[in-house]
């Protein structure tokens, strides 16, 4: 996006809406959907609005690692109106363990996906990446749990709410164990994400964008186009595979990737403050000790 005189009104709805989003996450009180500011379809403005919230997060000192593509599932449209995918930035302090805790009060408004990551070798950074350039430049991929979340309130979101808000990005959760790609086709992946132990969502890597190589063909084409392309060593959570489960308490999830591999994800109610041990009095005397003295 070109750069925008600062009294123009398109930049004043930008920084309205940045505003409005940096608000709720100091808060941590969801804010009314920024489309009020962006309108429903300006995707361009809602992508400066995400880069302006990035760059205050990298100055703040955290590290970009990777990328998010987001809206991916055709079910996950469905439940949001949306027809086109998005994208977000991982930073370094989103990045988790299979059964690393995260405290449920780190999030607002959390649900889970199941995903596959890629970890990357080798730069994207032409425009016009293909299937093969992404296959090359993948050095593995691993099963993964996304905790995404929201800043607009009851999810209330059109595809400029949730690009403005880093495409509605919480927190990974990465298996342990590398899977190599090697005669492997992931779009017949099977994904069960089960909750406490039930089977909670199902799907297939059919379901992002036909395969997930090719929904990470679109993010490198995407941010290649934009200035920002995928680098080697990056993170890319490459879309749902299933249906969003609500993360309405503390609870264990674990993601099941036929031929892949597992993962789990641990939510857990925040550690109660340590409390303040009330300070001693004067000592008394020992009896006695007024007539000794």
């Amino acid at each position: 996006m070109t750069e925008l005189p600062p009294d123009s009104p398109a930049a004043a709805r930008i920084d309205a809406a940045a505003a409005q989003l940096t608000e709720a996450l100091r808060t941590r009180t969801p804010c009314p959907p920024v489309r009020e500011h962006l309108g429903a379809t300006d995707v361009d403005a809602a992508y400066e609005v995400q880069r302006r919230l990035a760059t205050a997060r990298t100055e703040a000192g955290a590290r970009r690692v990777g990328a998010k593509i987001g809206l991916t599932a055709r079910a996950v449209q469905q439940q949001f109106g949306v027809h086109q995918p998005d994208f977000g930035v991982l930073f370094d302090d989103m990045i988790h363990g299979h059964t690393e805790p995260l405290p449920l009060d780190r999030f607002l408004q959390p649900r889970a996906e199941g995903e596959i990551a890629f970890v990357l070798d080798r730069d994207l950074e032409q425009p016009g990446a293909s299937v093969a350039d992404v296959l090359r430049a993948t050095a593995f991929v691993l099963p993964a749990i996304e905790i995404v979340d929201s800043r607009i309130a009851d999810w209330d979101l059109t595809l400029t709410d949730t690009v403005a808000d880093n495409a509605s990005s919480g927190a990974v959760v990465l298996g342990t164990t590398p899977c190599g790609l090697d005669g492997r086709d992931l779009a017949r992946v099977g994904m069960t994400l089960h909750r406490d132990g039930e089977p909670a969502s199902f799907g297939a890597g059919h379901a992002c964008l036909g395969s997930p190589v090719v929904a990470v063909v679109w993010l490198a084409r995407e941010l290649a186009r934009r200035g920002r392309p995928l680098r080697a060593g990056d993170v890319v959570m490459s879309g749902a595979l299933g249906p969003m489960v609500p993360v309405d308490g503390p609870g264990r999830f674990r993601l099941e990737l036929d031929g892949v591999g597992e993962v789990e994800a641990l939510i857990e109610e925040p550690a109660e403050p340590a409390q303040r041990a009330e300070p001693a009095g004067p000592a008394r005397p020992a009896a006695g000790a007024e007539e000794r003295v």
